[in-house]
């Protein structure tokens, strides 16, 4: 496992590179730094991916509002999108007027909606620094996605966040007149921290990642294991992808196992909302704390939005306990 995490894990540590920087063309203060994503990062596959998960989900949270977010470098450095979704999802009205062409109104306006950010992430001062409104403002793409990865797990978005998404970047100060360059790697994400710990590389990523025909092998065995017990109900598993989707076999498999009736109210028994399928799963994950089970590393909202991989942890985990009961 160490061996797939190294790269990620390292900082970039080849030589920096001869670099020719024409001061003219960087108008910064002595001792100013800025950082900005060398051109092959920009065209990684992963940073392409986490980028587009975000602006889909604004798209999706700001769709009553008739905003449409197409880049998020352009789209969100004058602070009036960031300042209407986080009105979204924090039902808290800003009390701030709408962004005029004026460079200092606009940097007002962001500046009191990242001090609003802050507060409501209710973060340490060092964190804040992978954001400021300058930074925003002056379109940082790297400080654009720290933000928005950080407000989309403090508010549990429905969606899947790219896991150890990193990037190389070039960072250059002015330093006594010259401009000094230095390459790092910035780790945009790690693992899901929304889920309330840091896990390491698990069986599921490498059988993801490095041997996905052995992936149906463990996929029959879980169904097996499953249809054991739900035949009980007269109910059947087929389709592992789909049919946990919404808690209720998971509910109900709880229930069988641990020898219990778990009353009808406490679950939607046919849900058909996003918000009622996410209740039903995140009340499996009690019943499953509950019983001592360790904790998966999975989210209700992944197993709703048919994120297989999540829901193989979670029923894995439930076989893990309960494989010998018959």
């Amino acid at each position: 496992m160490n061996d797939l995490d190294e790269d990620g894990n390292n900082a970039l540590n080849s030589p920096t590179k001869s670099l020719e920087f024409a001061p003219e063309n960087f108008a910064m203060e002595e001792g100013e730094e800025r950082m900005m994503i060398e051109p092959d990062s920009r065209d990684d596959p992963k940073l392409k991916e986490l980028t587009q998960v975000l602006i889909d989900w604004m798209n999706e949270e700001l769709k009553d509002q008739r905003i449409i977010v197409r880049d998020l470098e352009e789209d969100l450095h004058d602070g009036q999108i960031l300042g209407n979704l986080l009105e979204k999802l924090s039902g808290i009205k800003l009390e701030v007027r709408e962004v005029m062409q004026s460079e200092i109104f606009q940097k007002q306006k962001l500046q009191m909606v990242i001090d609003t950010v802050n507060k409501q992430l209710n973060l340490p001062r060092w964190n804040q620094a992978k954001w400021t409104a300058d930074s925003i403002h002056s379109r940082n793409l790297i400080s654009i996605l720290h933000l928005l990865v950080a407000l989309a797990f403090h508010f549990k978005a429905p969606i899947r966040i790219p896991e150890f998404v990193a990037v190389n970047v070039v960072t250059i100060q002015k330093k006594d007149n010259i401009l000094q360059a230095k390459r790092t790697k910035e780790n945009i994400t790690a693992t899901n921290e929304a889920i309330g710990g840091r896990f390491e590389r698990d069986a599921f990523d490498t059988l993801f990642d490095h041997a996905p025909d052995k992936l149906n092998v463990v996929k029959k065995s879980l169904i097996g294991f499953a249809n054991k017990h739900l035949n009980k109900l007269n109910l059947e598993v087929t389709d592992l992808d789909r049919q946990f989707h919404d808690g209720v076999y998971f509910i109900l498999l709880m229930g069988l196992l641990e020898g219990y009736y778990v009353p009808l109210y406490c679950y939607h028994v046919t849900p058909e909302t996003f918000e009622e399928k996410v209740h039903n799963c995140n009340f499996a994950l009690e019943l499953m704390d509950d019983a001592g089970l360790p904790k998966a590393k999975a989210r209700a909202e992944d197993v709703v939005n048919l994120d297989l991989k999540s829901t193989l942890r979670v029923l894995y985990n439930i076989f893990t306990k309960y494989k010998h009961i018959t």
